[in-house]
C-alpha cells in the first residue's frame, strides 16, 4: 500500500532514475488538457511549449501530440518528425484507444499516452521514450496478438510514399534528401516510420512490397 505522500516519492525515485527532462514541445488543441499536462510536465521541471508550431531557437527533447482520431495521423507524426528529428514523438489520446495507439506507433510515434493515465505513468512514458524505448500501453500486446492484419499502403503519409517512390526508383538517402530539400536523417526517420507500418525491414523489402502491389 502506498503510503500519503506516495506519488511524490515515486516522482522523486523518477529523477534519480533518469536525466530530466529539457523542453517538451506540447501540441494539444484543449486547454484544459494541455493545463493538465503543462502541470505534470512541470513536477520534472521541465521546460514546456504550447501550440500547433514547433518552438525556435531551441529543440525539444521529446514531442507531445494531442490526437482524437486516426485521420491524418501520420501526417501529424511525419510534420512533428521532420521539424525535430530527433525528438521522439508521443501521440497523446482522450482515453485508452488501442488502434489509434497502434497506429501511432507504426507511423513512428515512440509512445502513446493517454488522459486516463496518472501523472507518474505519464511521466515515465515520457522518460522511457527520451531513452529511445518504445512507451506503450500493456493492453496493446494482447490486442496486436487478435487483431493482426497485413499492412495498408493508405496508412503511408504523402512524405512517407513521396520517399517510398525515390527509394523504388534506385535512390539513395542522400540523393533523396537532395531531391526533397530534406536533411538525410530527416529521410532515414521518414523510412524507419515506414518500414514499421509496412512490416518490413529494410528499403529492399519495402521496394518489393510497392511493386508487388502495383
Amino acid at each position: 500500500m502506498r503510503q500519503k505522500g506516495g506519488e511524490s516519492t515515486l516522482v522523486r525515485e523518477l529523477e534519480n532514475e533518469f536525466a530530466p527532462l529539457g523542453l517538451v514541445w506540447v501540441d494539444c488543441p484543449y486547454p484544459m488538457v494541455a493545463a493538465g499536462l503543462t502541470q505534470v510536465l512541470h513536477k520534472e521541471k521541465a521546460r514546456v511549449h504550447l501550440g500547433p508550431q514547433p518552438p525556435t531557437g531551441e529543440n525539444p527533447s521529446l514531442i507531445v501530440l494531442s490526437i482524437s482520431g486516426l485521420e491524418g495521423l501520420p501526417e501529424n507524426v511525419g510534420r512533428a518528425q521532420e521539424a525535430n528529428p530527433n525528438a521522439p514523438v508521443l501521440v497523446y489520446g482522450l482515453h485508452l484507444d488501442l488502434p489509434l495507439a497502434l497506429a501511432a506507433l507504426r507511423a513512428g510515434a515512440r509512445g502513446y499516452i493517454h488522459a486516463g493515465m496518472q501523472p507518474e505513468q505519464i511521466l515515465r512514458a515520457l522518460k522511457v521514450a527520451e531513452q529511445g524505448e518504445l512507451a506503450a500501453p500493456r493492453a496493446l500486446l494482447e490486442y496486436l496478438l487478435t487483431h493482426e492484419h497485413p499492412a495498408d499502403l493508405t496508412a503511408l503519409s504523402s512524405r512517407q510514399r513521396e520517399i517510398l517512390e525515390l527509394v523504388c526508383d534506385g535512390l539513395t538517402n542522400a540523393q533523396i534528401a537532395g531531391r526533397l530539400f530534406l536533411t538525410e536523417s530527416t529521410v532515414k526517420q521518414h523510412l524507419r516510420s515506414t518500414y514499421k507500418i509496412l512490416g518490413v525491414r529494410n528499403r529492399t523489402e519495402a521496394a518489393r512490397l510497392i511493386r508487388d502491389s502495383t
